[in-house]
């Protein structure tokens, strides 16, 4: 089954939200097997309403709509749909019932057209708000309308419309998300192509993200156990040719990885950051039961919290910068005296806008690591060095770096 994902509502259009709708609903419906073709949006326009669905069942089956199912005048999705499949829009009365409920008191007159719906609909109940969805199945094709608020509309598709699609497909996929580091997507691409172009079933996907580069595995079959197993049989080819660079084959992100590592050895860590600004330590204690390994972090940004905090010499300071190899070792000694910690990590660099020198331009950051009696620094920089880019990959390198120690 082939769809179409439409969200209604000027106010994506003009970015004041986000469409975090689609996204959610594209994962979901994929893991039932139905193939999503498209992802449209349109304003609170009865024209392009209908324009935007004639289009869309050109080539799929099936339409799910997200937003337009309010109470206002400008909520026109279901009068919409009702128009294009030549429908009744007629009151369900045990919807009404339900509305009167939200308001004992009062209703406001609006929020009756809350009870109307298609006449042929099926209703997709709505415990969480006033706006209740409905699917619609007409000549062939399929329609699915949920509310616009994803705190109403992930509920209602997992309990009320999820079910329904499940029932009708013949088929099911399963996929795997392998993650990796150190290699970039064409020269993954390029260690894989034959496996790529030969590929019918299970198929091969790159893609790049912040960082790293993901390999999708993905098998339609008309059973779970026989995705998985073609999947699988998929991925020992893979580990053949690039099992140095996977660093997770379940979709895990690097801070999670590490995560598991550390509290599956028990080794305690601390940390001392100067261009992050403490956003390594956030980023580790974002995991739940991070305290049991978690000792300490140190934001040392200026010079006198270097040498008070962390004992870094001022002559190194002096002679090297605090932009430097030597001053993130002598941070990471230092933080290892205090704290104790199985691993300590430190990190220094110039995160900018401004500042730098010619051979340590804005992005170039050193990372510092205390790890079974050894001390070691590492130096990285970053293209397109933007102030948020240079945190963002200090951090991760910060995981990397632990993940390779742990790994050697």
């Amino acid at each position: 089954m082939k769809c179409t994902i439409l969200t209604v509502g000027t106010e994506i259009l003009f970015g004041s939200i986000t469409n975090t709708n689609s996204v959610y609903l594209s994962r979901r419906l994929n893991e039932l097997g139905i193939d999503v073709m498209y992802h449209m949006s349109c304003g609170d326009n009865p024209v392009r309403l209908k324009e935007m669905l004639a289009y869309a069942y050109e080539d799929c089956d099936m339409v799910i709509t997200t937003g337009g199912l309010g109470p206002t005048e400008d909520d026109l999705t279901k009068e919409n749909i009702a128009g294009f499949f030549g429908e009744k829009n007629v009151c369900f009365e045990e919807q009404l019932a339900v509305l009167k409920k939200h308001f004992p008191d009062y209703m406001p007159p609006n929020n009756i057209k809350q009870a109307y719906f298609p006449e042929h609909a099926v209703i997709l109940k709505n415990p969480n708000g006033t706006a209740p969805g409905f699917f619609l199945e007409k000549g062939g094709r399929f329609i699915a309308s949920l509310p616009g608020p994803p705190s109403e509309m992930t509920p209602m598709f997992e309990n009320e419309l999820r079910p329904i699609l499940a029932s009708m497909q013949d088929s099911v996929l399963y996929f795997r998300n392998i993650k990796t580091m150190g290699i970039g997507e064409s020269q993954l691409e390029m260690e894989l192509l034959d496996l790529i172009d030969a590929q019918t079933d299970p198929t091969l996907a790159t893609y790049a993200s912040s960082f790293e580069t993901t390999l999708r595995i993905a098998s339609k079959r008309s059973t779970l156990e026989e995705a998985q197993a073609a999947v699988d049989e998929m991925l020992a080819k893979v580990r053949e040719r690039v099992g140095q660079y996977i660093y997770s084959e379940d979709g895990e992100d690097i801070k999670k990885v590490v995560f598991d590592m550390l509290m599956e050895k028990g080794l305690t860590l601390s940390s001392c950051e100067s261009c992050t600004g403490g956003a390594f330590a956030k980023a580790f204690t974002d995991f739940p039961g991070s305290s049991a390994i978690f000792d300490r972090s140190l934001v040392t940004y200026s010079w006198d919290a270097k040498m008070q905090e962390l004992g870094v010499r001022k002559e190194t300071l002096e002679e090297y910068g605090a932009e430097s190899a030597e001053v993130a070792e002598e941070m990471v000694a230092g933080l290892r005296a205090v704290s104790g910690s199985d691993i300590c990590i430190s990190v220094t660099g110039f995160a900018g806008p401004t500042g730098g020198t010619q051979d340590r331009p804005v992005g170039t950051f050193f990372i510092g690591l205390a790890y079974g009696g050894e001390l070691k620094s590492f130096r990285f920089e970053t293209r397109r060095p933007t102030r948020e880019r240079v945190r963002a990959y200090a951090v991760t390198e910060m995981f990397r770096t632990i993940y390779r120690e742990l790994k050697n």
